[in-house]
């Protein structure tokens, strides 16, 4: 695959993901006024009106930008041109494609922080992806307390102080993947299902309101290969295994 192709000006590129896979796509907001320009003229007459709404000129561009290039990769998954696209909306505002492509559903969940946009893509399966750019939070164990569960914030306060961030980036990204993956948005508690704590450990899904068999449906992966970033991805089922690419400059 070459990922170059989506950062050309023709901003399309055919793309092959197999039904075992679930690509993922690391990719900077800060593009040249030429790429922007691309990407801003694929974006559908709703997207322009959200995009004109921010009020700073760096949002409104990253905002172009990430939902530019996810109609573009998500073109090359389908064998269509970006700006024909059309998405709907899920009850609490997940978007989706309603295209076939050769039998299957495409599934995708985007995600970004300061200057990243993360997305996740596969075929028939239910996911969610969420990246946060790490910087200090000295009211994370006051934040914990609020949306964690008892037992992970039993565990985050026995941790050594210099491990809690770590901890708690490792608890809401895997946490905020999840919701995306259902659909749910921020709109569920995010104490009705429980995450493994631990940084160093393997990421894990515990309980789905207290059933271990609800979260054994699911898989959780970590991500720290981007620097300055903390993300995680949530798949429904098996058998599955992940490919990034960068798209930085």
């Amino acid at each position: 695959m070459n990922s170059d192709g989506l950062l050309h000006p023709q901003l399309w590129h055919p793309l092959y993901l197999s039904t075992d896979e679930v690509h993922i796509w690391c990719v900077s907001l800060d593009r040249s006024p030429q790429i922007l320009s691309k990407l801003k003229s694929l974006l559908s007459p709703t997207e322009l009106a959200r995009a004109s709404r921010f009020h700073f000129e760096k949002d409104r561009n990253h905002f172009i930008v990430s939902h530019g290039l996810l109609r573009s990769i998500l073109g090359g998954y389908l064998g269509l041109e970006p700006s024909q696209i059309q998405f709907r909306y899920g009850p609490y505002g997940k978007p989706l494609v309603d295209i076939f492509h050769q039998e299957q559903m495409l599934q995708f969940s985007l995600s970004h922080s300061n200057n990243l946009a993360l997305y996740a893509v596969t075929w028939n399966r239910l996911l969610g992806v969420d990246i946060e750019h790490i910087r200090p939070i000295p009211e994370a164990i006051c934040i914990a307390e609020q949306f964690f569960s008892p037992n992970e914030n039993i565990i985050m306060r026995s941790l050594p102080l210099e491990q809690r961030q770590d901890a708690f980036f490792h608890i809401w990204t895997c946490k905020e993947a999840y919701l995306k993956a259902r659909g749910y948005g921020i709109t569920k508690s995010l104490a009705e299902f429980e995450i493994s704590v631990l940084p160093g450990d393997l990421a894990q899904l515990v309980s789905i309101r207290g059933s271990p068999c609800d979260a054994d449906i699911w898989q959780l992966e970590i991500f720290r290969s981007f620097a300055g970033y903390w993300a995680a991805l949530a798949v429904q089922g098996y058998g599955w295994c992940s490919k990034i690419w960068h798209l930085v400059e």
